[in-house]
């Protein structure tokens, strides 16, 4: 039985999120909700709390305060509709199994611990190769395969999952032209599906291209909102401060966009 309710409601609330390592505050008083079928990204300096914030959102960094709701669910409840793509250095990757190994784990909520992989999941994971382009290379080793060629088996793990929440650490780091282009096209057969995606991202001048909504973050919420409306030069002062270099390449990329909408 479907929960119309829990279907209806933000993909993901937070509220008055807090989060501490040996006392001391990574991020705090976080507070946003974002909109269904959306492209999101999550944009601010380093060690303003970004990584930290997608654990938390799924349990996996201890919360202080504060509350996150999936779908108006807790995310324990509904973790089935959230898909994962963590940091491609958090990995390890010499870890002895294949590309297709590696998509089908992600199947393994949908066949269950210490149960065989049937045919009908295999195929699922080889569609999930073949979209993201690597399915000549599905029986190679991952240490075998380039950082980008990585990176993308990592999004496939997460595509087969059929989720209708993706959480990204940072997907475009350290990728070739290829795999970032096959990434944005991804992300844009989301949006069509309905599906929302939250990525962190580091790229600015990219962000209004590639991203319908965006939250800046400095350890607290800066803003967030539509990426026309507050991806802006002030703001990004406010975010960055002045250790941000790019604010004038930043600011003629959004000028240029605009005069071609």
């Amino acid at each position: 039985m479907i929960d119309t309710a829990a279907d209806s409601a933000s993909p993901l609330k937070v509220e008055d999120l807090t989060v501490a390592y040996d006392r001391r505050p990574v991020i705090w008083d976080v507070d946003f909700s974002i909109p269904k079928g959306a492209l999101i990204g999550i944009v601010g300096p380093n060690g303003a709390g970004k990584s930290t914030l997608l654990k938390a959102i799924m349990g996996l960094a201890p919360k202080a305060s504060g509350r996150v709701e999936v779908f108006g669910a807790p995310y324990r409840k509904v973790r089935s509709r959230v898909g994962y793509v963590p940091q491609r250095e958090t990995v390890d990757w010499d870890f002895p199994v294949s590309a297709l190994d590696v998509v089908t784990m992600g199947l393994y909520g949908q066949i269950g611990w210490c149960l065989p992989v049937r045919s009908k999941h295999r195929r699922l994971a080889i569609d999930a190769l073949k979209r993201v382009g690597l399915l000549d290379m599905a029986k190679r080793q991952i240490s075998q395969l380039s950082g980008g060629q990585q990176q993308r088996t990592f999004l496939a793990r997460a595509l087969v999952q059929d989720a209708d929440l993706y959480l990204m650490d940072e997907p475009f780091a350290a990728v070739d032209a290829a795999t970032e282009t096959a990434i944005v096209d991804i992300l844009r057969d989301m949006k069509a599906d309905g599906k929302t995606a939250v990525v962190i991202h580091h790229d600015l001048q990219s962000v209004p291209d590639y991203f319908d909504y965006v939250i800046l973050l400095n350890m607290r919420v800066v803003a967030h909102g539509p990426v026309d409306e507050v991806f802006t030069t002030s703001n990004l002062q406010a975010t960055y401060g002045g250790r941000l270099t790019l604010l004038d390449e930043v600011a003629e990329a959004m000028r240029r966009r605009e005069r071609s909408l």
